[in-house]
């Protein structure tokens, strides 16, 4: 039995994560649950349904709002008040940092942005496993997360990183010659660049394969989203940026491969269910039996694989050129590209203007150090959003 605490548990991975946990309660136990504060009545529904000793919200305002929740939940199931018992709550910016510590054997990190960074570094500072699928951890605070995670502590909840990471124990590091990254390729994955000048916000949030969120739909459709993986993927797994490769699959069903120094490759495949790498990060190195429905292969398939075209989609070059540089540099290509995203979005900048913008203001950016706190990543990523800003209120003057 594993205790699991659930950071970001009414997002779409920690939904998921609570259906793994339903299905297989001899092998997973909730201790405590954290969220925005956004849906306090599904927050109070997963509460009481797990029987979890803490909640936690990053929003102080909604505590009441929650315990109004508690007992809205509790009649709805027709318990007698002293029939149940009411779990702690931890409310706050720090509240999803106190539940990272909380005992426990792995905690999952669902939040959302740079939020996400501080219950990372709590997590590890205490020993957990760390399911990780906060992207910003290891794009923003790469070095900071290094320099305390111990070897195998982290375990990626990404689809293609745990693809990686299953493909990884076909050999030692000395054997791996390159990582493939696979994407999907976004609305625009078979445009050349002349045919992006003009793309519109409704285009670019009609993904072909997946729903998502806006900000992920849109950085799909830029490559920006690859381009963040490609960081992690350095940080999870100390490959050169150079040997790490971005090939567009539009079935999504190969989820990444891993390229060994005798010329074979390991690819990992399933259908797109997010529910499977999920699972394998609450139980690593484990395999949760019935987790996902596997590739039928009773059925013929046709999978297509193409390098991707860098220059209608600029965004991984930069990515790792970035990465490269260090000094806070991933960080700001993160927190720029947010507000590029929000700009586009609101019709204040051309979609080709996305990366474009980025490329300015990482090469506007100041000499930072590599980052040694949080607070430290938190002020480059401050600079990059007012930076990005003032590029996009240029151009639009230009314009």
């Amino acid at each position: 039995m594993r205790d699991l605490v659930l950071l970001g548990s009414t997002g779409s991975i920690g939904t998921q994560a609570i259906d793994i946990v339903r299905r297989n309660p001899d092998r997973f136990r909730v201790v405590a649950i954290g969220a925005g504060g956004g849906n306090v009545e599904l927050l109070a529904s997963q509460a009481l349904e797990l029987a979890v000793e803490v909640v936690g919200v990053a929003r102080a305002s909604v505590v009441q709002d929650l315990q109004l929740a508690f007992y809205a939940e509790a009649q709805r199931r027709g318990w007698a008040t002293g029939d149940f018992k009411l779990p702690k709550i931890v409310a706050g910016p720090d509240a999803m940092t106190e539940l990272a510590r909380h005992p426990c054997d792995v905690v999952l990190n669902g939040v959302v942005g740079s939020l996400g960074l501080a219950p990372t570094l709590a997590a590890l500072e205490e020993g957990r496993v760390l399911a990780l699928a906060n992207k910003e951890s290891l794009v923003a605070g790469g070095p900071l997360v290094r320099r305390i995670a111990k070897q195998g502590q982290i375990v990626p909840v990404d689809s293609e990183h745990s693809a990686l990471a299953q493909c990884l124990r076909g050999g030692t590091a000395a054997e791996v010659r390159r990582l493939i990254l696979t994407a999907s390729g976004g609305a625009f994955r078979d445009r050349r660049r002349d045919e992006l000048t003009n793309v519109t916000p409704e285009e670019a949030l009609k993904h072909p394969t997946w729903d998502m969120g806006p900000v992920v739909t849109i950085n799909s459709a830029t490559m920006v989203n690859k381009a963040l993986e490609v960081i992690e993927a350095h940080e999870l797994f100390a490959v050169p940026y150079d040997d790490i490769e971005v090939m567009v699959h539009p079935q999504s069903v190969l989820h990444s491969m891993v390229e060994f120094a005798d010329g074979s490759t390991l690819a990992q495949a399933s259908p797109p269910d997010m529910r499977l790498p999920i699972a394998l990060a609450l139980a690593w190195p484990e395999r949760v039996p019935g987790a996902a429905a596997g590739v039928d292969w009773r059925e013929a398939h046709n999978w297509e694989l193409r390098p991707l075209d860098e220059d209608a989609f600029p965004a991984v070059r930069l990515a790792k050129q970035a990465g490269r540089e260090g000094r806070c540099r991933p960080a700001i290509y993160n927190a720029a590209n947010e507000e590029c995203v929000a700009a586009f979005v609101a019709g204040r900048l051309p979609f080709l203007g996305i990366v474009d913008t980025l490329e300015r203001v990482l090469a506007a950016a100041p000499d930072f150090t590599e980052p040694g706190t949080v607070e430290e990543v938190l002020a480059a990523e401050s600079w990059a959003r007012a930076q990005a800003q003032q590029v996009i209120a240029t151009a639009a003057r230009g314009a």
